[in-house]
């Protein structure tokens, strides 16, 4: 029996490895898309090193989400599309358009190559971002019904790119899909054990807390989950008969400080503990950094509000059951130190 094909666009991303992962352990065919062929080498060596070792269901389509260049061969054949490529947020940015229209556009050249090839389902790699932002004096959980406010002042454009894409890819399935299914899963913080040493620009947060370079932390509270239960969610939106249609907050529930990260890294490694930050900075000292530092700016829109989220649909509707946030935080710790990545 021929195996059934997925296409995961974006293969060398983080989230989109664990996914192409489990895939392959669930007996699927993967095609992945990357921009460049130097990718193929880094995709196979974090694969390997997540423990597979036989690349024969594994094939690699060069396709850019900003080019109609290749999608329509890339989707011929494909059962299911796991759309997680998204344009890198550039952080010196000359105006919003520049991070909101390639995402935007992205999103539908994927939906526009997907139901034109007779794919099934496409299941969006969305954001928390499409959620939380611009809800002032916020009390209680965010669900999936909750969308950001995009007339609130102060949205940061990365978060208006997640939630206009995801809106523009909804908006499309009601209007152009004819027929063709959408679920969405809308990752909070996401922590995750390193598969390379090379490719580990993600949770920097840890490995700079760990090496000493923070000094002190905001007080931004965030959900934070790990990515194999994010890739997990995925497959479940794929596979499910209930997950047409839906939208799926992927978090384990629980509201975690920066200093509540750095405590669980305190007690878990007490080598690092001397170097962990103890100290807090006020919201006034952040925003007003950030007016000079754009890489503050995202920390800056987000100081001092409320993150609390549910993930009761997830768990019932497709029987989803995360691993707590801080066995996630413990685990791209440790692996980081096992790799050498902590100095």
């Amino acid at each position: 029996m021929k195996k059934q094909l997925v296409v995961v666009t974006g293969g060398s991303g983080f989230i989109a490895i664990h996914i192409i992962l489990q895939l392959l352990e669930q007996g699927y065919a993967v095609r992945t898309t990357v921009r460049s062929q130097a990718k193929e080498a880094v995709v196979k060596e974090m694969l390997t090193n997540g423990g597979i070792t036989d690349f024969t269901d594994l094939s690699f389509s060069l396709a850019d989400l900003t080019s109609d260049a290749n999608w329509e061969e890339t989707m011929t054949g494909a059962t299911y599309v796991i759309h997680v490529a998204s344009p890198t947020p550039k952080l010196n940015f000359k105006n919003e358009a520049e991070m909101i229209r390639p995402a935007v556009d992205g999103v539908l050249r994927v939906l526009r190559a997907a139901r034109d090839n007779g794919v099934k389902r496409v299941v969006l790699t969305s954001a928390y971002g499409a959620i939380f932002a611009g809800h002032k004096n916020r009390t209680t959980p965010y669900t999936e019904k909750d969308w950001t406010n995009l007339d609130a002042k102060n949205i940061h454009p990365y978060q208006k790119s997640k939630t206009m894409s995801e809106m523009a890819a909804w908006d499309f399935i009601k209007k152009e899909g004819h027929g063709l299914e959408l679920a969405s899963v809308n990752p909070v913080g996401v922590m995750r054990p390193v598969l390379s040493a090379k490719y580990s620009h993600s949770n920097i947060q840890i490995q700079e807390m760990l090496e000493g370079k923070i000094k002190a932390l905001p007080k931004v509270d965030s959900g934070y989950v790990d990515v194999r239960d994010v890739a997990c969610l995925h497959l479940l939106a794929m596979t499910s008969a209930q997950a047409n249609g839906e939208r799926f907050l992927a978090t384990t529930g629980e509201t975690l400080s920066m200093m509540d990260v750095a405590d669980i890294l305190r007690t878990t490694f007490p080598d690092y503990a001397a170097k962990l930050p103890t100290r807090l900075l006020p919201n006034v000292v952040v925003k007003a950094a950030a007016i000079v530092n754009p890489k503050l700016r995202m920390i800056a829109s987000i100081v001092g509000g409320y993150a609390g989220t549910s993930n009761e649909k997830s768990k019932t509707l497709l029987g989803w059951q995360p691993r707590s946030a801080k066995t996630a935080i413990i685990a791209t710790a440790q692996s980081m130190i096992d790799l050498g990545i902590v100095k």
